[in-house]
């Protein structure tokens, strides 16, 4: 990938994550860490997943909904790629 994909990029690659299993919840709360303190300013979906419970798979689905943005298909085909 020649540039970063998107937060929203990262959001669809965990969402699709979590939902065939090859991500766990603490993996999103890992990289939701690494965003905030990357960030000036947090949003609400960050703060939700930084204190979510890494038990909880369905509430790290939930917020990473929240995640705003446009889906490079590129990159997120890269990103699946890398993890099969």
């Amino acid at each position: 990938m020649s540039t970063t994909p998107s937060r929203r990029t990262y959001a669809e690659f965990y969402i699709k994550g979590l939902t065939e299993g090859f991500v766990t919840a603490a993996e999103v709360i890992a990289w939701v860490d690494q965003v905030i303190v990357a960030e000036a300013k947090t949003e609400d979906w960050m703060i939700d997943n930084s204190t979510a419970d890494a038990e909880d798979r369905m509430g790290v689905l939930h917020h990473l909904h929240a995640v705003k943005g446009e889906i490079d298909a590129t990159a997120l085909a890269t990103l699946l790629a890398a993890r099969q």
